[in-house]
């Protein structure tokens, strides 16, 4: 939020966890910027605003303090440390204070929550890599009442010009800043224990330690050196208590009634025993790992545990590392990240060895196509090629995005600075990389000179051709794709050859998947245009909620995948229609259902429910997964989607989200400026429409492919070169390929399933992280170790209150189901890791949507703002921190999660009540 300061149009930057990331990095300073890293990436951190280094400049500007600021500040200032520090605290404690500035300070008390805050000082060197400025700038906590805020922000500033901290620059020869320091008001949490954990041992260097200190009440006692804490050492790999010496504890520090700590004695029993539980260790240990592999190094970490659940205050850099004795040495090579992002909601969970290489080929073929589309040749393609058939990693059976790659690829497009920018944001990368990395990724050697220029100007041309007339060409694709697939489609592959259904998967391969290259123009288009659409909505709509962008981006109309809902509900209609045909849908299980509707005469239902498997059975959850069968193959999943499909809603529609921006819009943009949003807009409204449309095709390719893959299965198994046909999905491609080419001989396969088998049932015990990095050949030299990879699933912390992306504005309260397959939702709040196209089907029978991972620009999210669904994506710890039954809160335009209450006794699975939903502007 930025209150605007008057006739001066400028603002103030009172900063929230909802603020642009730019904005926080250029005025938080590094413990409020560490803090906003902190709270958007999932962890659970109090209630806080900034008030941003402009807040400050403002304050000089008005009260002429930064002619003072010059003069002090200038040479020689070293030796007069004490004068300046004195001069200037006077100075800013008597300075006016004008309207503008009062204002700025009450909002942020406010979203703070008011109350009794911590008012803390946050440098913009502070927190850093090389300076953390540790105890050199002043805090303050149990700060109640809005004058005693505005007295302690005034002390905060002083303290970037205290003597010890004009010390602290001297001694690291660093020059004075008079930008000064921003501030923090945060929520003050009424602590049962407080502590440091350093996540790696600062006194011997050694990274496979945790140390964790800890005392009873608030950490000033700990900070302050007066209370003598617990110490526990960790083992950094199992979170096991290595050692542990219990402190004597003597007092206690919590809030009181008036600003700083009330002290009181810590009865004896207490200070005899250590002050953290079992469970409170291995919560601790869970955070460490997870906040430093966040940040990729060492973390000092403050916390604090109240009401069962364990926050983090904040989180830097350990810049006091000691050298570890005999150290290992680290990996070598090249640097990787791996993220999931979202295409986990294309291929979750482990997936098989057939899934992930024929996913993996595809690409491969698609991005080679689309550099070519772009006039990539010669050596640059030969380049392009290094990489595209690694766009995609295979790490313990789970598939990620190996992510510099894609911003290669990005890059072959013009206006690579917003592409990459929005590409984060369609994928859901939760961290973007830094400029100065960005900036080495190209997706060829760049050539320097007059050539350079001409090849850049070459495929700028072509680009720019492709995105004028890229509606006319997803039409001509989308004309020749259907006349292809009636003759894939209309097959019955088991009754073919071997070799014939091998010739006409390759023949699939070219006809359908590789001409798709030139179509990755559209995805260029969207990333270009949404970005473009943000960019303005940031510059000519400031204060619009941060869920706008993306309903003034929903395509119009009706979008094409969300016909498989509203045909299921049109055959939900005819079911509620007939008392007995609802009675065999209640009664009889899904295996059975089909056979019980012929038994019973119902063939008019039953004409309806073969129409809708031959449109749409080659859809299903997981579709993507070739091991996983669709519905042609097991239709009974259809009939739990039916019976789960919200009868009061057979016959309604969505609200209209456009609506909802055009009226937006109509109030606060016109003119010139709204025909140039509207020409934007409709870029980016058509581009995703479109994309919609290929995704339906994707899946009927991929649909045909899996069909003739299982046939293959079939007929290796006839041939015994495997024992049954479903080990077909234990092999890789290439491995099929060399089969039928003579390249690999049958006897080979038997003995790939078996190590395969037991390969997977080993991975499908490990917890995955949802990124990490490696260096060198990622299994070796302990990359994945160091990664987070563990068995079992991850510890919860107690946090009551998530956050993610905003995706669908709407505010519902109701029964959580905790899910990995879009069944049996009856009408609650669907809690899932991740989604698949597949599951727009069950849509209709959830009343809000909190995913783990994913982004605004998913499937599922595309598809649930037309159905005007609540939805918040890139909830972090979403799956572990809720239980099914527990009752939430979802704020869909402001992307929070709240449990309001767990669930009742001790029941894993406890039926949703009906939700009270209500519409948000």
């Amino acid at each position: 939020m930025s209150p605007t300061t008057g006739s001066e149009n400028r603002s103030l930057n009172v900063l929230t966890p909802s603020s642009d990331e730019r904005l926080t990095t250029e005025w938080a300073g590094g413990k409020g910027k560490n803090l906003h890293t902190l709270t958007v990436s999932g962890f659970q951190v109090p209630r806080w605003s900034i008030l941003g280094l402009d807040v400050f400049a403002e304050f000089c500007r008005g009260s002429g303090l930064d002619e003072h600021l010059a003069r002090l500040l200038d040479d020689g200032w070293e030796s007069r440390a004490r004068q300046i520090a004195t001069e200037i605290a006077h100075l800013i404690e008597a300075a006016p204070l004008d309207d503008r500035l009062t204002d700025a300070i009450g909002l942020a008390y406010g979203l703070a929550g008011g109350g009794a805050v911590a008012v803390r000082s946050s440098g913009s060197q502070e927190d850093g890599a090389r300076h953390s400025f540790a105890g050199q700038f002043d805090s303050f906590l149990n700060v109640r009442g809005l004058g005693e805020v505005i007295d302690h922000v005034r002390r905060c500033w002083a303290s970037a010009f205290s003597e010890r901290s004009l010390r602290y620059r001297a001694q690291h020869a660093l020059p004075p800043d008079a930008g000064g320091v921003a501030v923090i008001v945060q929520h003050m949490v009424a602590a049962e224990r407080s502590g440091v954990l350093f996540t790696a041992d600062p006194t011997t260097g050694r990274t496979d330690r945790h140390v964790v200190s800890a005392v009873h009440g608030l950490g000033e006692g700990l900070v302050s050196g007066a209370v003598d804490a617990d110490t526990v050492v960790l083992d950094a790999a199992t979170g096991e208590p290595l050692t542990t010496v219990i402190g004597d504890k003597q007092e206690r520090h919590d809030a009181g009634s008036g600003p700083g700590c009330r002290v009181s004695p810590v009865a004896d029993e207490d200070r005899a025993t250590l002050s953290l539980t079992a469970v409170d260790l291995a919560r601790l240990h869970e955070a460490g790992v997870r906040v430093t592999a966040h940040y990729g190094a060492p973390q000092d970490i403050e916390w604090a545990i109240a009401e069962d659940t364990l926050w983090i205050l904040q989180s830097r850099p350990v810049t006091t590392l000691a050298p570890a004795a005999g150290p290992a040495p680290k990996p070598g090579g090249d640097l990787r990240i791996w993220d999931n992002s979202n295409i986990i909601e294309s291929f979750s969970g482990v997936v098989s060895p057939l899934t992930y290489s024929f996913a993996a080929d595809t690409y491969a073929k698609v991005y080679d196509s689309y550099a070519r589309a772009l006039g990539v040749r010669g050596e640059q393609l030969r380049e392009v090629r290094e990489w595209t058939p690694h766009l995609l990693g295979y790490v313990h059976g789970r598939v990620y995005y190996n992510l510099f790659h894609w911003y290669r690829m990005v890059r072959l497009a013009p206006l690579y600075p917003l592409n990459r920018r929005v590409l984060e944001k369609s994928l859901g990368v939760a961290e973007s990389i830094s400029d100065e990395v960005a900036d080495t990724l190209h997706p060829f050697t760049p050539r320097s000179g007059l050539r350079g220029r001409l090849s850049r100007l070459a495929r700028t041309v072509i680009f720019v051709g492709r995105f004028l007339t890229i509606r006319k060409s997803v039409e001509m694709f989308r004309r020749d794709f259907y006349r292809a697939y009636a003759v894939f489609n209309n097959v019955d592959y088991d009754a073919l050859p071997g070799d014939e259904t091998y010739r006409r998967f390759r023949r699939l391969q070219r006809e359908l998947i590789e001409k798709w290259g030139p179509l990755q123009t559209l995805d260029a288009t969207i990333l270009l245009s949404v970005g473009l659409l943000a960019l303005l909505t940031r510059r000519w709509l400031p204060a619009a909620p941060e869920w706008f962008t993306w309903a003034a981006a929903a395509p119009g109309g009706a979008v094409e995948s969300a016909e498989p809902v509203w045909a299921l509900r049109e055959l939900a209609a005819l079911a509620h229609a007939d008392t007995q045909i609802l009675h065999l849908l209640e009664h009889v299980p899904d295996s059975e259902v089909h056979r019980a509707l012929r038994d019973a005469g119902h063939t008019r239902f039953l004409a309806a429910v073969d129409r809708y498997i031959a449109d749409y059975g080659y859809r299903s959850p997981d579709e993507l997964k070739l091991e996983v069968p669709d519905l042609r193959e097991n239709p009974a999943g259809l009939f739990t989607l039916l019976r789960d499909a919200l009868p009061d809603t057979v016959d309604g529609r969505a609200p209209d989200r456009g609506g909802e921006a055009d009226a937006y819009l109509d109030q606060h943009l016109r003119g010139p400026r709204r025909l140039v949003y509207e020409r934007v807009r409709g870029k980016a409204r058509a581009a995703l429409a479109d994309r919609e449309r290929l995704r339906f095709c994707r899946t009927r390719a991929f649909g045909a492919a899996k069909r003739m893959l299982r046939a293959l299965g079939r007929d290796l198994a006839r041939a015994g070169a495997i024992d049954a046909w479903n080990d077909v999905f234990l092999l890789r491609l290439e491995e099929i390929r060399g089969a039928y080419e003579g390249m690999i001989a049958h006897t080979e396969l038997r003995d790939l399933v078996v190590l395969r088998r037991r390969q997977l049932a080993a991975d499908t015990a490990l917890h995955a992280p949802s990124r990490f990095t490696t260096r060198g050949a990622p299994y070796w030299s302990g990359n994945l170790e160091r990664a987070g990879w563990t068995s079992g699933p991850a510890a919860r912390t107690g946090a009551r209150e998530l956050r993610g992306v905003p995706c669908c504005p709407g505010l519902v309260e109701g029964a959580a189901v905790v899910t990995d397959t879009p069944r049996d939702i009856g009408g609650g709040i669907l809690v899932a890791y991740r989604t698949d196209p597949g599951w727009v089907t069950a849509l209709p029978s959830a009343s809000a949507l909190v995913i783990e991972r994913g982004s605004p620009l998913t499937h599922v999210a595309v598809v649930a703002r037309e159905l005007g669904i609540p939805t918040a994506v890139q909830v972090k710890g979403a799956t572990t921190e809720i239980r099914t039954g527990a009752r939430l809160r979802v704020d869909g335009a402001a992307g929070t999660v709240t449990v309001l209450a767990d669930p009742p006794g001790d029941s894993t699975t406890v039926a949703p009540d009906s939700p009270r939903t209500e519409t948000l502007p």
